[in-house]
């Protein structure tokens, strides 16, 4: 493996975040605080504790996972779109490198800015309400298996879309919806025994509950069942860029 080449891309890719700091890093931590002022107080105020946990800390499992994944689609699908949209995709595809060195550049570097942005939102969401982190190592690993894992699913959204406007379709009109309903918000214990049975198709679900029990030791599905449905998540998006990469799919045409 050249890591040069990773390492090039890589650098190239976190040095545009750099320049749009603004843009990548602030807004999304600063939108997230409203989130905690606006929820906090509004909500917070008629629901006080959910599984003898105060609402505020409640729901920063679940902004974190918000922002992570938001933030780790829109990176990575941008991240080889904008390539594809000036031509210079070619170049990368001629050079003598692998797929494998490609891909680990581009969903490296867009899984890099989506930790520290969920880090930073940590240590925000510290100065709005009281913090545990029961499972510190735990806490580290889902954040890290989530921005890797929907920065290779972004990274296949930006192979299929031929406009800007498919970059935006897929992360507002489906993966968005289901983070909030994902618990976000809420327990999904705190729902009817129906829609508790349908919030289990939601696989965002698994993410955010195993991510919660990492701070409070409290979930609503088993911790091994979230670990596998991210497992399950990773492994289908690295199959099927394999398969992209094999058959030209969206890059040789």
């Amino acid at each position: 493996m050249k890591m040069r080449a990773v390492k090039t891309i890589y650098l190239f890719e976190m040095a545009r975040t750099w320049r749009t700091i603004w843009q990548s890093v602030a807004s999304p931590v600063i939108s997230t605080s409203l989130y905690f002022v606006v929820f906090g107080s509004a909500i917070g105020s008629r629901i006080t504790e959910i599984d003898g946990i105060s609402y505020g800390s409640f729901i920063v499992p679940g902004l974190i996972m918000l922002s992570v994944l938001t933030q780790s689609i829109s990176n990575a699908s941008f991240g080889i779109y904008f390539p594809k949209f000036t031509g210079t995709i070619y170049e990368v595809l001629s050079a003598p490198i692998s797929y494998v060195e490609i891909v680990l550049g581009y969903v490296g570097a867009a899984a890099s800015k989506s930790f520290i942005l969920g880090v930073l939102i940590l240590a925000t969401a510290g100065l709005f309400v009281p913090l545990e982190i029961q499972h510190p190592f735990m806490m580290v690993m889902f954040l890290l298996l989530t921005s890797v894992t929907f920065s290779l699913f972004g990274f296949l959204i930006g192979i299929w879309a031929d406009g800007f406007e498919k970059l935006q379709i897929i992360p507002l009109l489906i993966v968005t919806p289901l983070t909030f309903l994902g618990g976000s918000f809420y327990s999904i214990k705190m729902l009817p025994p129906l829609w508790q049975k349908i919030s289990m198709v939601n696989p965002v679900v698994y993410l955010i509950s195993g991510f919660r029990w990492s701070f409070y030791g409290q979930a609503d599905v088993g911790v091994d069942i979230s670990l596998a449905m991210i497992a399950v998540i990773l492994i289908t998006c690295m199959l099927t860029v394999r398969w992209i990469f094999n058959t030209g799919y969206q890059l040789k045409n």
